[in-house]
Formats: structure tokens, sequence, C-alpha cells
């Protein structure tokens, strides 16, 4: 598995991983939120970040990370490909390349925080609301320092 940067033309494939993943493991959304995110998230979200894929050895994208100012801001792996390695893998790439040390979990996806504890985060604080400014509670997760 390689980690390398995504271009414009992978945005097709990176917005539908984003949209099966997060019906995987986002149930608490509403479908007009997935709706309504999917073009902000392709528009604008993927240029804002400094977004790296992991793609598999025939040049499949299995997943990809966007980091921001030290935040890891999208983190999103095909559902086939869960559970093998891939966030894990994305996930400390953030940390010792793209200086990662927050990021931003809702409340109501146990998994991923789960996913985050066991990756060395701990909650720090929490946010009633979403970026959007929906009722889902956010919680800030920050690197613990060794």
């Amino acid at each position: 598995m390689n980690i390398v940067a995504t271009s414009k033309s992978d945005h097709s494939t990176l917005i539908d991983i984003w949209e099966a993943s997060v019906r995987a493991t986002h149930d608490f959304l509403q479908e007009e939120d997935i709706i309504n995110l999917k073009p902000l998230i392709l528009e604008q979200y993927f240029d804002a970040v400094d977004l790296l894929c992991a793609k598999d050895k025939s040049g499949r994208i299995l997943g990809f990370c966007g980091v921001h100012d030290g935040n890891i801001e999208m983190l999103f792996i095909s559902p086939e490909s869960r559970g093998s390695g891939v966030g894990a893998l994305l996930t400390k790439n953030a940390i010792e390349k793209q200086g990662a040390v927050k990021v931003d979990v809702n409340e109501q996806n146990g998994q991923a925080l789960g996913f985050y504890e066991h990756l060395g985060f701990s909650v720090v604080g929490r946010s009633p609301l979403d970026g959007q400014g929906k009722p889902y509670p956010l919680l800030h997760m920050e690197l613990e320092k060794i």
C-alpha cells in the first residue's frame, strides 16, 4: 500500500468513498445532511486540506486523509477496506509527515472515537454543534504527549 498525494482527477473516487463510508459509519446523519455536505466536500473541503490517499498495488484508492493546520479534518476509508489497517496507516502518516496532533470526532460515532483513542488521541473538549451548526456534538481530541 502506498500513500500518495491526490489530484483533481481523484475527487470523484474520493467523494464516492466518502459517501459509502459515511453511510456505513454515520448512521446518526439524516439523508438531507449527506446530500447537503456532498457538494461542499467536493467543491470546497478537498481543496482546503493537504489531501493524501492510500492506494493498493493496482492503484485503487482505499481511503483518504485530509489535514489542515495540525488537525485531521477528514479520514474516510472505503467500507470494504475497513479493518485492514488503511485508516491507521493514513493516520500515522498524518501525524508523522503532515504534523497532525488534533482531530474532531462526532460524539455519536463510537467506532471513530475508539479508533483514535487506540492511536493515542484523548478527548480534551466537546462542542454541542458540528461545523455546520447541526446538533451533532463533536469531541475534540489531541494526541497524547509521550
